[in-house]
C-alpha cells in the first residue's frame, strides 16, 4: 500500500482565508465522547484520487500534495488551523476494490451516486438520467433518503444551477425562480450564459449532472417521472444558491447532500482554464483548483452556521477512482469530515473504508434500517466499517457494540 505516498511534498501555504477556526487542536485524537452528530452535510466532488502510485501516469494528479488543491492539503496537514476539526481516511477505497485489483469496481460515476444511497448500483453501469433505458431507470429499491422521510427525518438535496430564472433572450440568469416554480431536477443541462455568472469560479458557464444526485433514480425520492411542481418530491431539492439563506434561517435538513456543478466538483474544466491564488491553471489541473476553490469558499460558511456548531458534520466525498489498474488497493480516494466532534488536527484513520461506509455510518445516526432491521446493500457485510474511527465516541451512535453487530 502507498497511502503515505508523496507526504514528503512541501505543500504550498495553507489557504485559510475565510477560515472560522480558532483554538482547537489539542482535541486532536483524544477521541472522548462530545455527544451526537445532528446535523450532516455531504459534499460530492469528482474524479481524482486521494493518493495513487506515481508509476500511474494514466491517472489524473492526486489531491494530497498538488499545489492546485492548497485548501484540501490544508485540512489534512496536522498543525494547521483549518485541520484542527479534521479527520480523514487514509485507506478509502472504490467500492469492490480488492489488493489486486482484479475484482472490477463500479464505474462511471452514476453507479457509485447510486451506491452512495443504497450500497448497490443495481446493474447501472452508465451515466443516463433517470428515466432513459438502459440502466438510469426508476428504482423501487429501498434508499437512505427514502429511509429518512419515512422516519420523519428531514432531508435535502442542494444542487447547483437548478431552478434558475430565464431570461427573454432564453439565457440563464443567477436569479432563483419562485419556490412555487421549483421541480425535481430530472434532466441534465450545460451551457454558457452572458446573463449568468457562478458565484464561486467566475465563469458563465453552468453544467448540471443528474448522474451526480443518486437521489434522483429512487422512486421514494424522485417522485415519478414528473418534472412539475406537482411532483410530490419537490420540497426537498433546492438550488445550491438557497443554501446560504437556509444555513442563516438554520431551516436546513438533519441531512444534506450538496452538489456542485460539473466545474465546482472537479469534474470539468472551464473553457479557458481557472486561475487560483494568482496561478493559472488549464486541463485537469484547473479542475482540480475549480474545485478546492469551491470548497475554500463554501466549507467556511457552512462552519459559521448554528447548523454545524451544534454537533453538525461535513463530509468531502469522492466518487470514483480513477487511472490504470484503478481498483487496487494502491488507490485511494479522499474522504475528509470536518465536525466540532471530529477526531480533529488531521487525525488520520487507517481503516478500510467504501461508500458503503458512509451509509452505514448515517443509517446508525439517524436509526434507519432496511426491511429486517439490517443495514442497506454492501452496508450489511461484515467486512464494512463504519466511519466511527474518524469521531469521538458516541458522535454516530450511543451504542458503539453496533459496529461489530450484523443482522441478516
Amino acid at each position: 500500500m502507498q497511502l503515505q505516498l508523496f507526504k514528503w511534498v512541501l505543500l504550498p501555504v495553507a489557504f485559510v482565508a475565510g477560515s472560522i477556526l480558532s483554538g482547537h487542536v489539542a482535541l486532536a485524537e483524544k477521541g472522548e465522547s462530545g455527544g451526537k452528530l445532528k446535523h450532516i452535510f455531504v459534499i460530492d466532488m469528482e474524479n481524482h484520487n486521494f493518493t495513487q502510485p506515481s508509476s500511474d501516469t494514466s491517472a489524473p494528479q492526486q489531491i494530497l500534495g498538488n499545489p492546485a488543491a492548497p485548501y484540501l492539503n490544508s485540512l489534512v496537514t496536522r498543525g494547521n488551523r483549518n485541520a484542527a476539526h479534521v479527520s480523514y481516511a487514509g485507506a478509502y477505497h472504490n467500492v469492490l476494490a480488492t489488493p489486486s485489483g482484479n475484482n472490477p469496481s463500479i464505474h462511471p460515476s452514476e453507479p457509485n451516486y447510486i451506491w452512495q444511497e443504497a450500497g448497490n448500483n443495481f446493474g447501472v453501469l452508465n451515466d443516463n438520467d433517470p428515466f432513459l433505458n438502459p440502466g438510469g431507470t426508476n428504482q423501487n429499491a429501498k434508499n437512505l433518503s427514502g429511509l429518512l422521510q419515512k422516519a420523519g427525518i428531514s432531508w435535502k438535496s442542494y444542487q447547483e444551477d437548478i431552478d434558475l430564472v430565464t431570461n427573454s433572450q432564453g439565457q440563464l440568469t443567477n436569479t432563483v425562480l419562485p419556490q412555487s416554480q421549483w421541480t425535481v431536477p430530472l434532466t441534465s443541462f450545460s451551457g454558457t450564459s452572458p446573463a449568468y455568472t457562478n458565484p464561486y469560479n467566475g465563469s458563465n458557464q453552468y453544467n448540471f449532472a443528474c448522474k451526480h444526485d443518486g437521489q434522483l433514480f429512487f422512486t421514494d425520492t424522485n417522485g415519478g417521472d414528473n418534472t412539475t411542481h406537482s411532483n410530490r418530491e419537490v420540497s426537498h431539492y433546492e438550488p445550491l444558491q438557497r443554501l446560504s439563506r437556509d444555513l442563516a434561517d438554520n431551516i436546513v435538513g438533519e441531512y444534506n447532500l450538496i452538489t456542485p456543478d460539473q466545474y465546482n466538483d472537479s469534474h470539468t474544466a472551464l473553457t479557458n482554464g481557472f486561475t487560483y491564488n494568482g496561478v493559472h491553471y488549464t486541463g485537469d489541473q484547473a479542475a482540480v483548483a475549480q474545485g478546492d476553490n469551491f470548497l475554500a469558499k463554501i466549507i467556511p460558511e457552512i462552519m459559521s452556521s448554528d447548523a454545524y456548531k451544534d454537533n453538525g458534520a461535513i463530509v468531502i466525498w469522492y466518487d470514483e477512482t480513477e487511472g490504470s489498474n484503478q481498483n487496487d488497493f494502491s488507490h485511494t480516494l479522499t474522504e475528509i469530515v470536518i465536525s466540532p466532534l471530529a477526531k480533529g488536527n488531521a487525525y488520520e484513520s487507517l481503516v478500510n473504508y467504501t461508500h458503503s461506509s458512509d451509509l452505514k455510518s448515517w443509517e446508525e445516526l439517524f436509526g434507519v434500517y432496511a426491511p429486517g432491521g439490517v443495514f442497506l446493500g454492501d452496508a450489511n457485510s461484515p467486512d464494512t466499517n463504519d466511519l466511527s474511527d474518524l469521531f469521538k465516541q458516541g458522535a454516530l451512535t450511543s451504542n458503539e457494540w453496533r459496529q461489530f453487530t450484523y443482522k441478516h
